[in-house]
Formats: C-alpha cells, structure tokens, sequence
C-alpha cells in the first residue's frame, strides 16, 4: 500500500486525479467501509463510490498530501451516517472475524503462517471496536497516530492509549494461545 498520503503526479487535471486516487485507494477504503458495515460489502461499495464522488469535488491542491487521509474521513463519516440511519450502529460483533479474500491468489503463503493470521484476526476481533479499528487504520492502512486522529475524531494521545491498549493485550492473548 502507499503510505505517504500523495498520489503520483498525473497533472492537473481533476479527472486524472480522481483515477488515480480510484487506483491506489480503492481497495483499502472497500475492506475499510465493509469491516465497519459488519460485512455489508454492497453497501461498501456504495460508500465508497460516493466518497469518490465527493473527492470529484474537491480541488486537487485543497488536499495538498493528505489525499489518503481525506479520503478515509469521508467514507467513515459515510459509513457512520448509513449506520445511524439505518439504526445499527453496531461496527462490529464479539469475536467476529472480518476477512475479505482478494481477487488474486496468495503465492508462497505456508500453512503456518495461514493459522497463526487467522489466530490474530480472531484475536483482533475481541478487541473492542475502537480498538479494532484504530489497529486496523495503524497497521493495516500504514496512517500515523496523527492521521488516525483526523480520521477518527479521537486525540493523538486516545490513539497512543488505544493502539499500546490493544497491543498489550493481543501480546497476552498470543502468549495465552497453545501450540
């Protein structure tokens, strides 16, 4: 994934802009939006294409770097504002585990590390919800502290607590787990 929150240059254009944001953010953004709509991967779809519309509307310099992070705001507030509206503002279950397969295959992967990442995924999954899913933007998307800050309307010190919160206590689950 690209992690430095600009997208290559392809002129001025908005047009091209767009395309490339479409390119590079497309599929993070769909695991985002269906892990918070609890699996809902048509309704992702629809966030998701909608926070590409509003993208459409915005001026490329207006975002000047923080293209990624704008993008993640507004398909969360999306999702929340569908969530609410829908009155199940309920991200995500109790040990719930929130896989999406990729279109292409996994080459070289072993069997043991198959299990030992469906382990911290089940793991991951009985975190609680702000911790699930300030783990996921840390370390699935790449974000820094700061960033997950904007995304999520937490303080960069909450993220800090969560993020050493939920560590710590997927360290003692991992150690917890048998052989």
């Amino acid at each position: 994934m690209n992690t430095n929150n600009q997208i290559p240059a392809v002129g001025h254009e908005n047009t091209a802009f767009v395309q490339a944001a479409v390119e590079w953010h497309q599929a993070p953004l769909l695991r985002y939006a269906t892990r918070l709509l609890g699996g809902d991967s048509e309704g992702a779809r629809d966030i998701v294409q909608d926070t590409f519309v509003r993208l459409m509307a915005q001026p490329p310099e207006r975002l000047d770097g923080h293209v990624v992070e704008w993008l993640f705001t507004v398909c969360r507030n999306r999702t929340l504002d569908v969530l609410r509206k829908e009155g199940r503002m309920k991200p995500f279950a109790d040990g719930q585990v929130e896989r999406l397969t990729a279109s292409e295959p996994r080459p070289g992967r072993t069997l043991e590390r198959a299990e030992q990442h469906e382990a911290v995924l089940r793991l991951i999954g009985k975190l609680s919800p702000n911790q699930q899913e300030v783990v996921r933007l840390k370390f699935q998307n790449g974000f820094s502290y700061q960033e997950i800050s904007r995304i999520t309307s937490l303080s960069v010190t909450n993220v800090g607590f969560i993020l050493h919160t939920a560590i710590k206590t997927l360290r003692q689950e991992m150690t917890a787990q048998p052989d």
